[in-house]
C-alpha cells in the first residue's frame, strides 16, 4: 500500500472519530433538542392546525410535512456541527497543528464533513422514527430517501465549513443559521406546496436551494413533488461542486487560520 495513502487513511479515521465522539459526548445538546422541536411542530401544525388546512397534494397535512421536518433536522444538524467544530478548532488553536501536519487539505475537509454528515443523518433518523408516532410514514422510494439524506447532509456540512472558516467570534457561527438558513428552510416548502404561491413568488422560490432537497425528500416519501427530480439533483450537484471547490480554495489559502 502506498505510504502516503496509508497516512491519509489514518488521519481521516482519526479526524472522523474525533468529530463523531465530540457530538456524541454531548448528545443531550446535539441529538435531543431537534427531536423535541419536531414533536412540537407535529403537535401544533400537524394535530391542531393541520385538520383545519385539509389535505395537501392528496395527503393529510401531517403526512405532507413529515419529509420537510426530517430534512430540516438533517440540515441544521450537519451545518451547526461543522461550523461549531471547525471554529472551536480555530479558537483553541489546534487547527494550526493539523494544518502544519503532512495531512492533505482534502483529508481535513472530508474528516470534518463526515462528522457533520453523521450527526445530520443520525438526527434525521431519530426524527423520522419519532414522526411515525404522529403520522403515517410510508416511504415510496427508500433509495432516493437515503440518497437525499446523504446529499443534504453533505451540502450543508460544506456550508457549515465555510461559515466556520469565515467566523471570527462565536456569534458569527450563529448569524447565518439564524438569519439566513432558518428563513430559507421555512420558505423552502416545509409547511406548504410552492404551487399555492402566486406565480411571481413561485419563480422567486426556485432560487432557494432548500426547495429542491425538500421536494426530492417529499417525492421519496409521498411520491409527489413540486419540482422535477432531474432539476433538483442538478441543483444539488452544482451546490456540492461549488461549495467543495470553495472550501478547498479557502483551506489552501489558510483563510481565517493564518490571519
Amino acid at each position: 500500500m502506498n505510504r502516503s495513502f496509508k497516512y491519509s487513511s489514518v488521519a481521516l479515521q482519526t479526524l472522523t472519530r474525533k468529530e463523531v465522539a465530540r457530538f456524541m459526548r454531548i448528545w443531550t445538546q446535539t441529538l435531543i433538542p431537534p427531536v423535541i422541536t419536531t414533536c412540537l411542530y407535529f403537535l401544533i401544525f400537524g394535530n391542531l392546525i393541520g385538520p383545519r388546512i385539509g389535505p395537501m397534494q392528496g395527503h393529510s397535512y401531517i403526512d405532507f410535512i413529515v419529509p420537510g421536518l426530517v430534512l430540516m433536522s438533517v440540515i441544521t444538524g450537519a451545518y451547526t456541527n461543522v461550523a461549531s467544530s471547525f471554529f472551536s478548532a480555530k479558537f483553541q488553536r489546534y487547527i494550526e497543528e493539523i494544518m502544519v501536519s503532512p495531512v492533505p487539505n482534502y483529508v481535513i475537509l472530508i474528516g470534518y464533513l463526515v462528522g457533520g454528515m453523521v450527526r445530520g443523518i443520525l438526527v434525521g433518523m431519530i426524527v423520522l422514527a419519532v414522526s411515525a408516532l404522529f403520522a403515517t410514514v410510508d416511504i415510496v422510494s427508500p433509495v432516493i430517501a437515503i440518497v437525499i439524506f446523504v446529499l443534504t447532509a453533505l451540502v450543508f456540512s460544506l456550508g457549515g465549513m465555510i461559515n466556520g472558516m469565515f467566523a471570527r467570534k462565536f456569534d458569527d457561527i450563529s448569524i447565518i443559521p439564524n438569519f439566513v438558513l432558518t428563513p430559507l428552510i421555512y420558505l423552502g416548502g416545509v409547511f406548504y406546496s410552492v404551487q399555492m404561491l402566486p406565480e411571481f413568488w413561485q419563480i422567486v422560490s426556485l432560487a432557494n436551494p432548500i426547495l429542491y432537497v425538500i421536494n426530492v425528500a417529499r417525492f421519496a416519501f409521498l411520491g409527489s413533488s413540486d419540482v422535477g427530480l432531474l432539476a433538483s439533483f442538478s441543483v444539488i450537484g452544482t451546490c456540492i461542486v461549488t461549495l467543495f471547490t470553495l472550501c478547498m480554495i479557502l483551506l489552501r489559502r489558510g483563510y481565517g487560520i493564518r490571519e
